[in-house]
């Protein structure tokens, strides 16, 4: 890893206002709703934040008073909004989340037009990255417009260049995008990073069926350097050159909320890899992965895509098998 700098990782992508029925109707019948934060990106910045990490959250949001609640929000929570840019003929993107007694929630997208949407590659600036260690990426922003999708392959090239590691997690969102350009893009973007972070039906939808032993030697080959396959109930494994580390989930009762997980398990991850020298060791694989299944299984225990996640502190006293105190 980089020497110290003054940011540890850049993040960039689209943030909404997420509504929520307040009681158990779902949105058909509930006239009460709660407002909050949700975004893949932002997610991860918050986490990482909460951990201990110095973030800047890169996106545009539109004039409005949902825009004005999203940056009040990261800012309110020590996320750097210092890059974010206000575009005056867009608007900020919404969505709703339909909660059941069971399976997972519908999510319902009003994010067509939005002001992330219109992200170009001239808006990507090399200060963005400057005294930067990490940039993390997903592939929920290059499904939103044709210029989104070029400003993300110009960021990761630009962050590449500029010496920073680089993360990416393919965040696969089938309902913004045609299978085939998604799968072409998600495949596109995979040399330019260090650490990629795809789901099991994410890696089956990109190369097929296969073991998932010749998805992370797949992987490794198109020029990722560390690979970890998440993989649900079962944990998770990690892919380095000539080797893979399986770990075990970490166990929770029940599901409250699985939409954020995916984030947190990345936030989880990155935490630890930023920690290391050098990452081409079992040992420091395994302990990412672990803080990862942690993260995640955490992450499904509250409602809202970020707001249970703990703190760092938290996160020790739950590791020690100490009381946590807020």
């Amino acid at each position: 890893m980089q020497g110290t700098k003054k940011t540890d990782v850049v993040t960039i992508g689209e943030s909404m206002v997420l509504f929520q029925p307040l009681g158990e109707k779902g949105i058909r019948y509930e006239p009460l709703y709660t407002k909050s934060l949700a975004g893949a990106e932002s997610n991860v910045a918050l986490a990482l934040t909460r951990l201990g990490k110095k973030v800047s959250w890169i996106s545009k949001l539109g004039p409005d008073p949902f825009g004005d609640f999203i940056l009040a929000t990261l800012a309110g929570e020590g996320v750097d909004v210092s890059h974010v840019k206000r575009d005056g003929e867009a608007p900020t993107a919404v969505y709703f989340k339909d909660v059941k007694s069971f399976g997972d929630p519908t999510v319902y997208y009003y994010r067509k037009h939005s002001a992330a949407s219109r992200l170009e590659p001239s808006d990507v600036q090399e200060e963005w990255f400057s005294g930067s260690r990490h940039l993390h990426m997903t592939g929920i922003t290059p499904a939103l417009s044709e210029s989104a999708a070029l400003s993300v392959r110009k960021a990761m090239e630009v962050a590449k260049e500029m010496g920073l590691s680089i993360s990416f997690d393919p965040n696969l969102r089938r309902k913004l995008w045609d299978e085939e350009e998604a799968r072409q893009t998600l495949l596109s973007l995979i040399p330019l990073c260090d650490v990629f972070l795809p789901g099991l039906d994410e890696a089956e939808f990109l190369l097929g069926k296969r073991s998932v032993e010749e998805y992370g030697e797949a992987f490794l080959q198109m020029g990722a350097k560390v690979v970890v396959l998440k993989l649900g109930a079962e944990g998770s494994i990690g892919f380095i050159d000539g080797e893979a580390v399986e770990q075990a989930p970490y166990r929770v009762s029940h599901v409250v909320d699985s939409v954020g997980a995916g984030d947190a398990f990345a936030a989880g991850f990155l935490s630890v890899y930023l920690d290391e020298d050098s990452f081409v060791t079992t040992p420091s694989l395994r302990k990412a992965l672990a803080r990862a299944n942690q993260l995640g299984a955490l992450a499904t225990q509250f409602k809202g895509d970020w707001e249970g996640i703990p703190s760092i502190s938290e996160l020790n006293a739950i590791e020690s098998g100490n009381e946590v105190k807020r």
